[in-house]
């Protein structure tokens, strides 16, 4: 007996049956490819990192080249020299405090939790750096990134990364343009912790001005540019504890 493709019953049917078989057919992608993507991401955290403290593969002014997923983990070993766990005034070392979901600690924190804050210490060339993880939010979604300190609390490094900003404008952040005007800044304004400003007018396009504590804004991207901004003073407020150790040391 022939079938009637024009009831109703059978469209609902086939598609029914479509859900399921492409359901099962990506979940079983998912699964298989569960250990790659989770790989990937390790890769990624630690490319980043690196990134932050100069270690990177940027061959011009306008690049942003990462370390190579095959020597990355090396690398990573090679110039994080220890990692930590910051749980209230208890730190401890953790070789995989890269791997703790920011955004979850931080949640923690908002509730008014104790959060456990990753933080990592690198040696390039004998100097030693201090990379502090980031998370906020921008225009239309999460920002996150990584900010490398030297023993001043002077910015040596950046990395910022968006979900979902707007091509050519707030998605510039992760631009090498962007991202180079913050080395020589400081978070500090004298003795107080004050992070630093994405500032429209700032009069200083350039960025050779490195104790006011701001880089120039981003075009018609103002609401990513105070998202980093508050990106940038909250990672300071949360780790400034750590970070008071580090002056008492000099």
């Amino acid at each position: 007996m022939a079938i009637n493709t024009d009831k109703n019953l059978y469209t609902v049917v086939f598609a029914a049956v479509m859900v399921v078989v492409v359901g099962s057919v990506l979940a079983f992608l998912a699964s298989g490819l569960k250990e790659k993507i989770e790989e990937n991401e390790r890769f990624e955290k630690q490319q980043n990192i690196l990134y932050a403290m100069g270690v990177n593969e940027n061959a011009d002014e306008g690049s942003v080249s990462f370390v190579p997923t095959d020597v990355v983990e090396g690398e990573f070993s090679k110039y994080i020299t220890e990692q930590l766990v910051i749980d209230g005034d208890k730190t401890t070392p953790d070789n995989e405090a890269y791997l703790i979901d920011l955004k979850k600690q931080l949640a923690i924190a908002k509730s008014g939790g104790s959060p456990k804050l990753p933080l990592f210490i690198g040696d390039k060339d004998g100097k030693k750096y201090y990379i502090i993880p980031m998370y906020g939010k921008g225009l239309w979604d999460a920002i996150w990134g990584f900010i490398s300190l030297d023993d001043n609390l002077v910015v040596q490094g950046v990395y910022f990364d968006h979900k979902g900003e707007t091509p050519g404008l707030g998605a510039n952040i992760k631009q090498r343009y962007f991202m180079d005007d913050f080395s020589g800044e400081s978070i500090l304004d004298g003795t107080r912790y004050a992070g630093i400003n994405v500032a429209k007018g700032n009069n200083d396009p350039l960025n050779k001005e490195k104790d006011d504590n701001e880089v120039d804004a981003l075009a018609g991207a103002t609401i990513t540019g105070n998202g980093v901004s508050a990106m940038i003073q909250e990672s300071v407020r949360l780790y400034k504890p750590y970070l008071e150790t580090i002056r008492t040391k000099k």
